[in-house]
């Protein structure tokens, strides 16, 4: 691109992406797909985490298979995934829909249900993760605060709910946040799994601006496009913040 071709065309990159079908699919998306992730992460994480710090024989060898998917690159976890979702004769899942009488699901090739199995794939590998952080927060809450509830009268759901999960507060903090922005910003493993598709069934902003970037050669739209993300994750994790700061007040 030469200097010379380029002019000052004022707000009209960020009016085209306003007025994209792709950037407003794309926003849907995104939206959904980091709200299951912070919803069920952290929930599932927490109830891996409460489970596995019983006095189990196997815990040891649970914890380290839950969180074993964390150490992979997404590109690998989804090219795994990939396979086992496949509607081929080597897709797992189906070979098992099958074999019990039903027919075949495709995972990633329905619109209705790609961007739902993106998201299953992606609480496969990182709720291990959440799990951990968790664990190591449980195993910091002091055992008399647990004798004294007991004392009090408190059942296995009280000692849960006043003492537990007030002391987790700040551990819910990092894994919720952490997955609301790591659910905003995917691509890796929605680029092996589906690249966008069905159709843009499963664009989200990132994948997205790699798109206008990099396949369709937009770059000040794209950069245009940054920006927005940007501003769209700072006001989201604001809020959300002060949403988790406010709880926190009130469990306290």
């Amino acid at each position: 691109m030469k200097l010379d071709n380029l002019k000052f065309v004022g707000f009209d990159n960020f009016k085209g992406i306003f007025d994209s079908d792709l950037l407003t699919i794309s926003i849907k998306n995104s939206i959904i797909y980091a709200i299951l992730m912070t919803v069920f992460q952290t929930s599932l994480g927490l109830i891996l985490a409460v489970f596995l710090d019983r006095k189990l024989k196997t815990k040891n060898i649970l914890r380290s298979m839950f969180f074993l998917p964390a150490v992979f690159s997404p590109l690998i976890i989804g090219y795994l995934w990939s396979y086992i979702m496949s509607t081929s004769d080597f897709g797992l899942i189906n070979r098992a829909v099958t074999a019990l009488g039903f027919a075949k699901i495709n995972f990633l090739g329905n619109p209705d249900l790609a961007l739902y199995s993106v998201v299953g794939t992606q609480l496969w590998q990182w709720t291990g993760w959440a799990m951990v952080i968790f664990l190591a927060n449980l195993q910091s809450i002091p055992k008399d605060l647990y004798e004294a509830a007991e004392i009090d009268g408190a059942n296995s759901w009280g000692k849960f709910w006043r003492v537990t999960l007030p002391l987790m507060q700040p551990s819910v903090n990092v894994v919720s946040v952490t997955a609301m922005i790591g659910g905003l910003k995917v691509f890796d493993i929605i680029f092996a799994l589906t690249e966008g598709g069905p159709g843009n069934s499963t664009q989200t902003i990132m994948t997205a601006y790699i798109k206008t970037v990099f396949t369709e050669g937009f770059y000040a739209k794209g950069a245009a496009f940054g920006v927005v993300f940007f501003i769209a994750v700072m006001i989201i994790t604001m809020v959300m913040m002060s949403f988790l700061r406010k709880w926190g007040e009130q469990t306290r």
